[in-house]
């Protein structure tokens, strides 16, 4: 500006003032060149750092601690629980007395017997119980042997409370083959890894049946669902395990997508077929395909497809199939003939899914966790006061307003759902001069619709936490064994662990799930769970 050649005595009110404004436009650009300077260097610094991380790594050391969570769920409800929580009782449990022993005290002569003093003591009798079974041979009139069938449970060389063993450590437990093996050879059981290995993965035709029926009616019964993902190896491939639950069920399903079309075909829950209604019409419609090809699907007089072959063979006598334009109509149409059958089956009718706003689980009424949600603002990383002043603001209030939602999902009020709406709009339109900040808040501000579906829809959960907590068991399993490398392995893994956790939130012992469907002897009877899912949920 020159300011060593301006006389300010020699300037009057109008001149000072221009002067005044020029300066403060230069200070402010000079700031807004300051921030931007800032939050580039805090780029090259998280690239940095991320750089010495992956050269840490290669040497085989640890890297940089991963950012905690903020906390911001945990704290707001401590806030509304306040000091009225009431601690957890312990109550104590009725056992089932097996054994009753006597135990005889020397007493002095001249002794009153004055009955007996109780203590129950709990065991575990856990030993090799290795029964021969003499199968009678008859040869029949016409020259045909008969031989006497072993009893139900029994694989092999091997009996049914072995593999209710396996199963719930291997799963439940989280145990390793060899450990197992290991185990089980130190207390006399002459079994290989590879036998263990068998018992595990082979012959659970009926589990696997169960597992995709508790996916069926838990999608049936559903309001709503809570759905992620997580890397999952399997034949050396790095690939992805989906998911999908609430709380009354859990199913997992591994593949080597996790695109929409995948998302898809898991929800139809073992139906195979494509097809095309208003549901799978309004899907096209919403994904800006073209009017000419929605027109042609609809006017065509078949609707239902059998499986993938006929439904690409339909697409192709349509032409579709070679068309090059955007959006790609053969993924678009095939991801809505996908919905059409999962609405034509009555699954997901009216619920709506929850998940942390990856792309391909956004179809139907979807709805995002709000956890995930702050943590974009929590990830934010201030250069200098001013910027912290600003984080630290906005995050105090969304953690009142995540509060304010907490309270209304407990006593739901017109009033209340006028009030959170206006104040949202308050909390994300504004503007800082954090650039950073402000394109994150103008990120949620985008997905308003998503995250107040709990205005209208109260019973919807405002977190993902439900589905961290039950994808964490495959979590532990990739880091103790890696990934699986039969089909019978991945099978099994997704479906019994699936099962587990859908016994622990209906409150069924896993154990006794297990002894009953593999016929162990004096084991209690379990009920279809599908069926304690129609019962629970209505």
């Amino acid at each position: 500006m020159g300011e060593s050649t301006i006389d300010l005595d020699k300037l009057d009110n109008g001149a000072l003032r221009r002067l005044l404004v020029s300066v403060r436009q230069e200070i402010e650009v000079l700031r807004e060149e300051i921030d931007r300077l800032g939050e580039r260097i805090g780029q090259l610094q998280e690239e940095n750092a991320a750089l010495r991380e992956d050269n840490l790594r290669l040497k085989g050391l640890k890297g940089r601690p991963k950012l905690k969570p903020s906390g911001m769920e945990q704290e707001t409800t401590k806030r509304a629980a306040g000091k009225t929580g009431k601690k957890r009782r312990r109550g104590g449990k009725s056992l089932k007395i097996d054994a009753e022993v006597v135990l005889p005290v020397a007493a002095p002569e001249g002794s009153r017997f004055k009955g007996y003093e109780d203590h129950i003591v709990q065991d575990l009798v856990f030993r090799v119980h290795t029964v021969r079974y003499r199968r009678q041979r008859w040869v029949t009139p016409d020259g045909k042997t008969l031989i006497a069938p072993l009893p139900d449970g029994v694989v092999g060389g091997f009996g049914p409370g072995l593999r209710c063993y396996l199963l719930a450590h291997y799963h439940q437990g989280q145990m390793t083959i060899p450990r197992l093996g290991d185990l089980l050879n130190d207390v006399g059981l002459a079994i290989s890894q590879r036998q263990i290995g068998r018992l595990l993965n082979d012959g659970h035709d009926g589990f696997h049946a169960e597992a995709m029926a508790v996916l069926r009616r838990g999608l049936e019964t559903a309001r709503w669902i809570s759905v992620d993902d997580t890397g999952a190896r399997h034949k050396n491939k790095n690939g992805h395990c989906t998911q999908i639950g609430n709380d009354l069920f859990c199913f997992f399903a591994t593949s080597f997508s996790k695109s929409r079309r995948n998302f898809l075909q898991i929800l139809r829950a073992d139906h195979g077929d494509y097809i095309i209604n208003q549901a799978a019409l309004a899907y096209m419609r919403r994904c800006n395909l073209a009017g000419a090809l929605i027109a042609r699907l609809e006017a065509h007089p078949g609707r239902r497809f059998a499986d993938e072959a006929a439904w690409m063979a339909h697409l192709e006598s349509l032409g579709i199939t070679g068309l090059k334009v955007h959006p790609n109509p053969v993924k678009i149409a095939t991801e809505a003939a996908l919905l059409g059958s999962i609405t034509a089956h009555g699954l997901l009718d009216g619920a709506v899914i929850l998940s942390d706003d990856a792309g391909q689980f956004n179809v139907l009424r979807h709805a995002l966790c709000w956890v995930h949600t702050e943590r974009l603002i929590h990830k934010i990383t201030p250069y200098n006061d001013r910027q912290r002043q600003a984080v630290e603001q906005v995050r105090g209030l969304i953690w009142q307003y995540y509060a304010g939602l907490k309270a209304y999902c407990h006593d739901p009020t017109a009033q209340a759902q006028t009030r959170l709406e206006g104040h949202f709009d308050r909390i994300f339109r504004r503007a800082t001069g954090f650039a950073t900040l402000d394109k994150a808040l103008a990120r949620i501000l985008a997905n308003k619709d998503e995250l107040l579906v709990v205005l209208d829809r109260p019973d919807v959960p405002l977190h993902t936490n439900g589905t961290e907590y039950d994808i964490r068991c495959l979590v532990t399993r990739r880091k103790i064994s890696g990934g699986t490398h039969s089909e019978n392995g991945r099978r099994g893994r997704d479906t019994f662990l699936g099962l587990y956790k859908t016994c622990r939130k209906l409150g069924i012992s896993y154990w006794q799930y297990l002894a009953d469907r593999l016929k162990v002897p004096d084991a209690p009877s379990i009920p279809y769970i599908p069926d304690f899912i129609t019962q629970r949920a209505s």
